[in-house]
């Protein structure tokens, strides 16, 4: 399911990214020399309608045809079925960023072992996976450890980093135990300025020499802890509001992303008032949705304060993935490792 290359594949920078399937037979993985030996690894389309990666990565590599890159880098290209349909996954497949668990056991594992055998191999410098998000959201910057590297990685994307430990099998969380490691959310596909951002960022990481692994300055960052990912309930319906499903949302749903919820405030309209329509699953695998809201006068309503990310109005996406994750504050002081 890997095929892998030493130099850029003929024609492949001029692919849109549902055209890479004629350029490439599947989930790529392209090592390029560079002055310093230790490669820089970037992820793109793990979502194969999450454009903004392979765009960004084109126009950096673009950039560097006719002279050598300043640091050595690894480029995956991974779901190039699904960006030949312009969708998140096929139906047939896994989330491709929920399978980097090691001892998972399906169809992808040969992939993903190879994949990060090949870059402790390299000795891996960095971890950079970008992704889209299909609601308005601001861009930010994830982390899976809290050490002082993993953040000059993130905040040089973004002064906003969020901090999780689950889902467990995603790419970034494979990659810091070789490596500090980030993903990058750069907005919703079609918009210009996450393409600007992710290349800029792209540029800059690929020119630095080092990340302090000693210092604990962090300055100037928001930083929050996903406490709960929110999920739909199997075989409810959800849609906008008006329709005849289970959960009726707002078309304004997603402007609560990474604003704070007081308690009180309204997620969903339902139709039944004595049933909890979502799960709330915190990091230790527990539903703690009766901690965070209740079903009242036809409505689902949080009962504490908190933050959603990830919020969307595209019901496809809730169904494969989630309604929304759940953030607090985070406490650097008390909480930075080296």
């Amino acid at each position: 399911m890997l095929t892998v290359y030493e130099s850029v594949p003929e024609g492949l920078l001029n692919c849109e990214p549902s055209e890479l399937h004629e350029c490439l037979p599947g989930p790529s993985l392209i090592h390029l020399s560079g002055e310093i030996k230790q490669p820089l690894f970037i992820s793109v389309l793990l979502h194969g309608n999450e454009t903004t990666g392979w765009y960004a990565v084109r126009e950096l590599l673009k950039e560097y045809q006719d002279k050598t890159l300043p640091r050595a880098l690894s480029v995956f290209i991974a779901n190039v079925a699904a960006a030949k349909e312009s969708l998140r996954r096929l139906d047939s497949q896994p989330d491709y960023n929920r399978i980097w668990k090691v001892d998972q056991d399906n169809a992808e594992k040969g992939m993903v072992h190879e994949v990060l055998r090949q870059m402790e191999q390299r000795d891996v410098f960095a971890c950079i996976d970008i992704h889209n998000n299909s609601g308005r959201n601001p861009h930010y910057a994830c982390i899976n450890r809290l050490a002082t590297s993993f953040f000059q990685l993130a905040t040089l994307f973004a002064n906003i980093v969020v901090y999780f430990i689950k889902p467990d099998t995603v790419l970034s969380m494979a990659f810091s135990n070789l490596c500090p490691a980030v993903t990058i959310e750069c907005g919703r596909p079609d918009e210009t300025n996450g393409l600007e951002h992710a290349l800029g960022y792209l540029r800059a990481a690929l020119n630095l020499q080092e990340l302090d692994e000693q210092s604990r300055e962090v300055h100037d960052i928001r930083v929050f802890h996903t406490v709960a990912i929110v999920k739909l309930k199997e075989g409810l319906t959800i849609g906008l509001q008006g329709q005849n499903v289970t959960l009726q949302i707002s078309p304004q749903l997603d402007q609560h992303n990474f604003n704070e919820l007081k308690s009180g405030t309204v997620i969903a309209l339902t139709q039944q008032d004595d049933f909890m329509p979502v799960e709330a699953i915190n990091e230790f695998g527990k539903d703690v949705a009766d901690r965070y809201f209740e079903v009242k006068q036809g409505s689902l309503r949080l009962i504490r304060t908190v933050m959603p990310s990830m919020l969307t109005l595209d019901t496809d996406i809730i169904r494969q993935d989630c309604f929304c994750y759940l953030m607090e504050p985070l406490d650097l002081t008390s909480s930075l490792s080296t």
